[in-house]
């Protein structure tokens, strides 16, 4: 009997290390004059989280756009009921993995010429479904005009916010 309720427990942490959780978002433009989509993903296996997002803004063709994620599932009102950076930790913005950021700040995209770009970030920071304070679902991500200049607080001079979407 022991030995069964044993290998049931050994099991179960097994399939636990090695379960998914994934929360997606679907990127659209906040201004018609500036029309764009995208998309992103987030996959926590174990304790680390892969990204994976995907951009089509082809009136930036050739430019960097900053990509943060913002407090507020909701892009409303052109992506401002998506409120501000989400700052769990209340640290400085910042560039990703340097020195001082939050776990909003996601870093730029330079779009090719025909506005298209991608970028992919792996980091044990983030979780996904967990409920806890840096779980990523029920966010915004956020596409901005112009790139981050990784300095600024507490934007980083990023302009206007051109995409958006819920990650569910």
């Amino acid at each position: 009997m022991v030995a069964l309720v044993l290998t049931a427990l050994i099991y179960s942490c097994t399939s636990l290390k090695g379960s998914k959780r994934e929360a997606k978002a679907v990127v659209s433009g906040t201004k018609p004059a500036i029309p764009g989509s995208g998309s992103i993903s987030f996959v926590q296996t174990g304790n680390e989280v892969e990204m994976e997002l995907e951009l089509n803004f082809p009136s930036k063709a050739g430019q960097t756009v900053a990509v943060h994620i913002h407090e507020h599932g909701d892009c409303g009102n052109e992506g401002n009921d998506a409120h501000g950076h989400w700052n769990p930790t209340k640290a400085n913005h910042g560039k990703w993995g340097q020195g001082q950021f939050h776990l909003g700040d996601i870093g730029n995209v330079t779009l090719d010429a025909n506005g298209k770009g991608s970028l992919e970030l792996e980091t044990t920071l983030w979780s996904v479904g967990t409920g806890a304070t840096n779980d990523v679902k029920g966010k915004a991500i956020m596409v901005h005009e112009k790139a981050d200049d990784f300095t600024t607080q507490p934007t980083g001079n990023a302009g206007a916010r051109i995409g958006c979407g819920v990650i569910m």
